[in-house]
């Protein structure tokens, strides 16, 4: 979909309305409190009511967009503008293209961008299979001035990345990068049945594999630091070019990250880099914004 076709397809709230009672309740208007049959009110503002409830609702209530006063098409917009940006699109330059220079504040921005990658974040993710490549990097703050695996004098954020080859990503923030948060990460994310695990020589990587349960013949090395990044089919350029996308992300577009909300983007970018391919990107989005819980500027900034 173009930013044409939206445009003409949801140009009004009553447009985009309709479109998300389909994607929220495919098979007829159910009750958000009781799951009960609700009926439509003969009003202006296209409310609901549940009899067995006795609660009245629209299609956004307890949704992403609950308690939003923004159109329904600024938010279709935004949606649509987050989707298809590759590396991203920070929150001034969503406020840009919506409002103009002059108009609207970056505050709304952020807020409206938050709300949408809250949405992005998986809730149920199956078990990595086959060959499954696992690395780790670091982002933000200055250059790194400790040495050793742990850079224990740097002030950079740690994330670890996981990529099924042909499969998903996955990124995750973490406090360190010690065997036993690795083992963690194995285990909620990779079968014990996966064919091949690829690493790169960081000592705690054996020992969170035997930790996380995958035999050790499962496990294979390559050597980084004696300059070998190939060797077959055991290498890790895989999880690295997720890797490299991240950063031009951050780089290009975000420009700065703070800690507290690094999960927030990194969701974002696993979320659209896993339907890259698909051509219903926009409206399965869609379809997790009435889906997911509501997200309040207390929560969000407190």
């Amino acid at each position: 979909m173009t930013l044409l076709d939206l445009n003409q397809m949801f140009s009004s709230d009553d447009q985009c309305r309709e479109l998300l009672k389909r994607l929220r309740w495919p098979e007829g208007v159910r009750c958000p409190r009781c799951q009960a049959d609700a009926i439509k009110l003969a009003t202006a503002k296209e409310l609901y009511f549940c009899q067995t409830c006795v609660y009245q609702f629209s299609v956004v209530a307890g949704t992403i967009f609950n308690d939003s006063h923004l159109p329904l098409p600024i938010w279709f917009t935004a949606v649509h503008l987050l989707c298809e940006a590759k590396k991203g699109m920070s929150a001034h330059q969503v406020k840009r293209t919506i409002w103009g220079l002059n108009k609207g504040s970056y505050k709304t921005a952020w807020y409206l961008c938050h709300r949408i990658r809250a949405a992005m974040k998986e809730v149920e993710q199956p078990m990595l299979v086959g060959t499954v490549e696992m690395d780790e990097t670091y982002v933000g703050g200055h250059e790194h001035v400790g040495k050793g695996w742990n850079r224990p004098d740097n002030n950079k954020e740690i994330v670890i990345g996981i990529r099924q080859r042909g499969g998903e990503l996955r990124f995750f923030h973490a406090s360190d990068a010690k065997s036993g948060t690795l083992a963690q990460y194995i285990k909620e994310n990779i079968s014990t049945d996966v064919d091949v695990m690829v690493t790169d020589e960081m000592p705690a990587y054996p020992k969170a594999m035997i930790s996380a349960g995958v035999h050790g013949s499962k496990h294979k090395t390559i050597r980084h630091k004696s300059k070998i990044y190939v060797d077959g089919d055991i290498h890790t350029n895989t999880v690295e070019s997720a890797f490299s996308l991240l950063k031009r992300g951050i780089m290009g577009s975000w420009h700065k990250i703070s800690a507290k909300h690094l999960s927030a983007y990194l969701d974002e970018m696993t979320f659209r880099f896993n339907r890259r391919k698909r051509s219903d990107l926009f409206i399965d989005t869609l379809r997790h914004m009435v889906t997911a819980d509501p997200l309040t500027f207390e929560n969000l900034t407190a």
